[in-house]
């Protein structure tokens, strides 16, 4: 693979990240363990549309083996077992370099207040802000190659990361809704993985810094957000530009599922709607990082044959983030103050 030991030397002195004190970006926060929901803007669908219909095209979709367990297909991943786990994954992405990825975090905390220069722009500051406070609960990866097959075996890793529900800040409504869907908030709190070493892990691993790897992802400016978090032990950068910047350096060939879905008629909705549209059969649950990492996989693949012929044009969909910069949608009707809006959109 090429990514070779000068290269990130290269890239990381070219980052040449800065620690900058906390700006008075936000709005009122609670001084309790956590704070008070607040709203994300919600962004419309629009743009052209390839007309050709998906229906009549629908085939099975190909699946992991041993559908029958879903431990065989998604390996649970704590502080104990993550150098393990990390070395296998070094391996398997040298002949699997499409890895599908999601994340699950506290949800959206603040707001930005102030004026802002676009609707575009306060997305970003409302990210930033949000993704500064708050803390990664879990990371997906699933691993497929450029044909959409599996590695045999295990196809998906999910990085449970510390957490701790008296000293970190959160969204209940977000705290509630993963806990229903089984994480297991305790463990996280005992078990869970450091973030500052599974960045060191994850700068080695051959999966980020190199141009060979193709990530996939469904909405994704927070997913990546908090990448970029983690990867740079540092805040976001005040400019949206910046933040691209450093992204394209880390993952220089992105595609975000709910971008594409601008060119497919029809298709709509979150993560799970859209699978639905595709007939795609979700295993394990929804709303852990695995699970939808998988499913955001299966939906790239499905969609990739069926309305751009197993061919999408780079130049128009890589790198482009749903709702962000240049990938961004906005919203004809203004911001959006539904607390739930980001979780909504995404899953």
């Amino acid at each position: 693979m090429d990514c070779s030991q000068a290269f990130l030397k290269k890239t990381i002195k070219q980052l040449q990240i800065q620690r900058k004190e906390p700006t008075s970006c936000y709005g009122p926060i609670t001084t309790s363990a956590h704070t008070r929901t607040t709203k994300c803007a919600s962004l419309a669908t629009d743009g052209d549309t390839i007309t050709r219909s998906f229906q009549s095209f629908l085939q099975p979709a190909k699946m992991p083996a041993a559908l029958a367990d879903t431990s065989q297909i998604i390996c649970e991943v704590w502080a104990s077992n993550v150098e393990e786990e990390m070395r296998k994954i070094r391996q398997i992405v040298q002949s699997y370099n499409f890895i599908a990825m999601d994340t699950e975090f506290p949800g959206v905390v603040v707001r930005p207040i102030g004026e802002f220069r676009s609707t575009v722009d306060y997305q970003y500051q409302l990210l930033r802000c949000n993704v500064d406070l708050l803390k990664i609960i879990q990371l997906g990866l699933t691993f497929m190659n450029e044909d959409g097959d599996y590695p045999q075996g295990t196809t998906t890793w999910q990085f449970n990361f510390k957490f701790n529900l008296t000293e970190d800040m959160y969204s209940q409504d977000s705290i509630d809704l993963l806990q229903n869907s089984g994480l297991q908030f305790k463990k996280h709190e005992e078990e869970g993985i450091d973030t500052l070493y599974f960045a060191e892990l994850l700068m080695t691993s051959g999966l980020v810094l190199c141009e060979n790897v193709k990530w996939l992802s469904f909405h994704s400016g927070y997913d990546f957000g908090y990448l970029v978090k983690l990867l740079t032990d540092s805040r976001l950068p005040e400019e949206e530009h910046e933040f691209f910047h450093i992204l394209n350096l880390f993952f220089p060939a992105i595609y975000d599922v709910k971008y594409l879905m601008k060119s497919c008629k029809n298709l709509k909705g979150g993560l799970q709607e859209v699978a639905d549209q595709l007939e795609l059969k979700r295993i394990g649950r929804q709303h852990q990082a695995g699970s939808d990492s998988l499913l955001t996989g299966m939906a790239f693949f499905r969609m990739k044959e069926l309305f751009f012929e197993d061919n999408i044009d780079d130049a128009k969909y890589c790198g482009r983030l749903y709702g962000l910069g240049s990938g961004s949608s906005q919203n004809q009707n203004g911001i959006s103050n539904s607390s739930q809006e980001e979780s909504n959109n995404k899953h």
